[in-house]
């Protein structure tokens, strides 16, 4: 059946019983695919029967089909003529793990951060309107129930219902988003379903009510009341939604394509904006993903699709570095509380909240509350410490600006996921961190190289009380030194010594560290280089006797996993440029480009942007290079 089809048209000529087949083979496909090369896999075996009944009854592209968040689109890409690209998903080169323009017509655009498809629908149908469109063409915006614990969305709900603009929302409610969704909305049921017989009877109903001449506009208001009383009671998304403009209707089985195209039909002829409240089971048809409580298998990595992923004890993440040392500290002061964004899991406190669940807060899909909530918890006088991706902490830059930095609270920011992360492409490299957050008024920024770096900050940042506090680290597995290899407070620590020989130093932040300790001895064994190396730890405010050892050489290389402009790199030049004698030490910033850099294996990414050994070392020489022309040059002149 799967090989039959390759455009949504396809779908259309297939009989139930043959939809229900076609279903299994997809599961099927999808396992087999994410097993070869990781990717997001119980989203997208919760959404088969939906994407189905979705492109059976709208006409993409022609109507606009949007999914927030992509994750849950592999299905939407199968049915779109991808199929046999999978084999390259999330590959260097290869297919996308979320709709991407480039790849096909069906694709609008790349949602990979939630609750803003709300907005993107909001506005693609103002534009639709505009041109005369709208009662041509729809435009459907599929929003997961995680997704709606984000401000975004309520939002763009609140401006759908004032302009009563003509959008389908699909709520696919599976009860979570990475982890079990918070949010008591998804929790509550409603019984109504939409249908013009519905709307004209109950027009009908109440004017028949209005005309009865004992009863008029009292006995209405009083039935009317009644009515409202009890959806308020017994249908709790029914009125919330329709107190916005928002028509409702639901839920409804996620898993019943009949049921689901006769819905979304009536929903398509709707005048205005309507909710159809869809339930769906994340992980369905695959046991491994049904039978994880956490996160029914949102990502795996590559595995056995007969014996299931592993999750095995494997190399030590900083991630887990992260969450043990946490542990350590709340077990020793009670003002310790941890916060994430819908994220226990994928930031390391799990086990923090099965020790501390009265301190532990996951304010859902909601980074800028996050960090608002923390702000007031520092003023209260306890000490919040923020786990988010470095990718989703960007979303709430102006909450650490001016509701923590302007008040100087003592809030710690555990930011995961810092550099390149890989796999999921430009839309998760967490790149903007340093260059962002550095310009926070009094914000100090520690960038650990190891585990045990990780651990030494941690305690650190949780003494300071002056402002906050942001340490940022990759995923992945963590690097493991010895004590003597570990810094400690503010200061930079030097691993490598020129000595008299005072020709490059290179300053690296965080996990580019290692890569800079080779480049070094790249250096000074084969090329017989004079070089220092240090590791920066403390990116704000910089290590005075860090810079001055610098400004000794004749040229400098500062190396970060972030943007160029802006960051560490331009720190560290600046401050360079203060030191005696004029012009000082020729500055190479190294850094990843100020552009959207595509997915691949964090490892070949950074090779091909030079941020490896060679690449750092072959920047060196190429520096020292253009410092004895310039001197050349100048004794000439």
């Amino acid at each position: 059946m799967l090989e039959a089809v390759n455009t949504p048209a396809d779908l259309r000529e297939l009989s139930y019983d043959q939809l229900k087949e076609l279903a299994a083979e997809v599961r099927e496909f999808i396992v087999t695919a994410t097993s070869a090369t990781g990717g997001h896999l119980g989203s997208n075996l919760g959404v088969v029967e939906l994407t189905f009944a979705l492109h059976r009854v709208f006409d993409s592209p022609r109507d606009i089909l949007l999914w927030d968040t992509g994750h849950q689109a592999y299905v939407h890409k199968i049915v779109t003529g991808r199929k046999h690209q999978f084999d390259r998903l999330r590959q260097a080169g290869g297919l996308s793990g979320y709709p991407n323009q480039s790849e096909s017509e069906h694709d609008w655009i790349e949602n990979s951060h939630a609750s803003t498809v709300l907005s993107y629908a909001h506005g693609m149908a103002v534009a639709l309107h505009a041109n005369g469109d709208d009662n041509m063409r729809r435009v459907v915006a599929v929003i997961g129930d995680g997704s709606m614990t984000g401000g975004m969305a309520y939002e763009a709900l609140n401006n759908l219902g004032h302009t009563n603009s003509r959008v389908v929302i699909v709520l696919n409610d599976n009860g979570r988003s990475y982890a079990p969704t918070v949010s008591k909305l998804s929790r509550s049921v409603s019984r109504i379903r939409v249908m013009p017989s519905y709307v004209k009877g109950k027009q009908v109903s109440e004017s028949i009510i209005e005309d009865l001449p004992l009863v008029g506009r009292l006995g209405k208001r009083a039935v009317t009341g009644v009515k409202n009383a009890l959806r308020e009671f017994v249908d709790g998304p029914l009125a919330f939604f329709e107190n916005l403009g928002v028509r409702y209707v639901g839920p409804i089985d996620g898993h019943d394509i009949v049921e689901l195209e006769r819905t979304l039909r009536n929903a398509g002829e709707w005048p205005g904006p309507i909710v159809v409240h869809v339930l769906t089971e994340k992980g369905r048809g695959y046991e491994f993903a049904e039978g994880d409580e956490e996160k029914r298998l949102h990502d795996v990595g590559v595995f056995d699709p007969v014996t299931g992923p592993v999750r095995g004890d494997g190399p030590r993440q900083y991630t887990q570095a992260f969450g043990d040392a946490l542990i350590d500290l709340a077990t020793m002061d009670r003002r310790i509380h941890a916060i994430t964004a819908a994220m226990p899991g994928p930031t390391g406190l799990l086990p923090f909240q099965e020790r501390f669940p009265d301190r532990f807060h996951d304010v859902g899909i909601a980074e800028q509350h996050a960090v608002t909530m923390a702000a007031g918890m520092a003023l209260g006088g306890l000490r919040p410490v923020v786990a988010i991706y470095s990718t989703f902490l960007s979303r709430a830059f102006d909450q650490v600006n001016l509701d923590v930095g302007l008040h100087r609270l003592p809030v710690v920011f555990a930011v995961d996921r810092a550099g390149i992360t890989g796999d999921n492409g430009p839309s998760h490299h967490g790149v903007l961190d340093l260059a962002l957050f550095s310009k926070v008024p009094g914000m100090t920024i520690l960038a650990p190289s190891s585990a045990q770096e990780l651990n030494v900050m941690l305690h650190h940042a949780l003494s300071i009380t002056h402002g906050p506090v942001l340490i940022r680290y990759p995923g992945g597995a963590s690097r493991n030194v010895a004590l003597d290899q570990v810094g400690s407070g503010l200061r930079a620590r030097r691993i490598r010594d020129a000595g008299d020989n005072a020709e490059v130093c290179i300053l690296a932040v965080g996990r580019l560290v290692e890569a800079a300790e080779r480049a070094g001895e790249l250096l000074s064994e084969e090329k017989g280089v004079g070089v220092s190396v240090w590791d920066v730890r403390c990116v704000t405010p910089l290590d005075p006797a860090m810079v001055a050892a610098a400004a000794a050489h004749r040229v400098v290389v500062t190396v970060e996993d972030g943007i160029r402009e802006g960051g560490a790199g331009a720190l560290i030049a600046d401050a360079l440029a203060h030191f005696e004698p004029w012009p000082g030490p020729l500055v190479t910033v190294l850094g990843t480009p100020c552009e959207y850099v595509p997915q691949g294996k964090s490892s070949q990414i950074l090779a091909n942007l030079g941020l490896d050994a060679i690449g750092i070392a072959t920047s060196a020489a190429n520096a020292l290079k253009a410092a004895d022309e310039a001197a050349r040059a100048a004794a000439n002149a």
